[in-house]
C-alpha cells in the first residue's frame, strides 16, 4: 500500500521515517510513504498555498487550487482515501486503522493556519479525520499517528502477526502490565507469580489484570465486547475484589 502526505513542510517527515520499525518494513518494500509539497502544486511564481477568507477575520487559509492540483497528481487508484485532517473529523481510532490497513492508496492532507478551503472537504476528500479533541499547529503530526497506527497493521512490519493482535484494543482492551529486571526496586517488587514459572497461572494472572485495567479505565470497551465465559468469571472476581477493599 501507499500513504502520500500532502504538507507544506515535507521536511518534518525525513527523520521520523528513517528509522526503527517504519524504516525497516519501508525499505523491504512492504509500504510506500511519499511526501510532496504543496507548493509544487501551485503555478505563480511566489508559490502561494494561502489567501485571506472571504468575509473578514483572522489569519489564512490554504487555498483550494493546489490541493485539487496534488490529489490529481498523485492519485493512482479509484479506491483511495482521501483524507483532510482536521478538529472537526470523524475520531481516528483501531478499527479504522483496520479499515484503512486494507486501502490500496491513502492521501493525508495536512491543514495549516486557519483552516481550508471548504470546497476541499465538500468535492474533493472522502474522509476528514481528527486524533483528537484538540487543535494542533498543523495536520503533520496527525499524519505521522495515522501512518504509525495502520502500517503495523499490515503483515510483515511487525515481526510476529500476533504480537499485534495482543496489543491493546485489537480484544477490545487494554495489554496486561509488564515487568522486567530489577526484582525489587525502591521497595517495590515484581509479583509473586510471574516468577514462579507456571505458564498457566501466569497466562490467567494476565488475562484477568488486562481486563482489570479496561475496567476500570475504560469500561465502555468491554461493553462493545462479547466476553467468553472465562473473562466473565474473570470480571466477576474483578468486581467481587475490588467491594471487598
Amino acid at each position: 500500500m501507499r500513504f502520500e502526505v500532502i504538507t507544506i513542510f515535507p521536511e518534518v517527515f525525513s527523520g521520523w521515517l528513517s528509522k526503527g520499525i517504519l524504516a525497516k518494513a519501508i525499505k523491504k518494500g512492504l509500504f510506500e510513504v511519499r511526501v510532496h509539497n504543496l507548493r509544487d502544486f501551485t503555478l505563480d511564481k511566489h508559490h502561494q498555498v494561502d489567501d485571506r477568507p472571504f468575509g473578514g477575520g483572522e489569519g489564512m487559509v490554504l487555498k483550494p487550487e493546489p490541493i485539487f492540483r496534488a490529489v490529481e497528481a498523485v492519485r493512482c487508484s479509484e479506491k483511495a482515501e482521501i483524507v483532510l485532517l482536521t478538529p472537526q473529523g470523524e475520531k481516528f481510532d483501531w478499527k479504522i486503522a483496520e479499515e484503512f490497513s486494507q486501502c490500496p492508496q491513502i492521501i493525508l492532507i495536512c491543514g495549516r493556519y486557519e483552516g481550508v478551503d471548504e470546497r476541499v472537504s465538500e468535492y474533493l476528500a472522502t474522509r476528514e479525520m481528527s486524533i483528537g479533541d484538540f487543535v494542533l499547529t498543523g495536520g503533520e503530526l496527525a499524519a505521522m499517528v495515522i501512518i504509525d497506527a495502520v502500517s503495523r497493521l499490515i503483515p510483515g512490519v511487525i515481526g510476529k502477526e500476533e504480537a499485534v493482535k495482543k496489543e491493546s484494543f485489537f480484544q477490545h482492551y487494554f495489554d496486561y502490565p509488564q515487568y522486567t529486571r530489577p526484582r525489587t526496586f525502591k521497595g517495590y517488587p515484581v509479583p509473586d507469580v510471574l516468577l514462579s514459572g507456571n505458564h498457566a497461572k501466569i497466562e490467567k494472572w494476565r488475562r484477568k489484570k488486562a481486563l482489570e485495567k479496561t475496567w476500570q479505565k475504560r469500561p465502555e470497551l468491554i461493553k462493545a465486547k462479547v466476553l467468553s465465559p472465562e473473562e466473565k468469571q474473570l470480571l466477576d472476581e474483578i468486581i467481587k475484589e475490588r467491594k471487598e477493599k
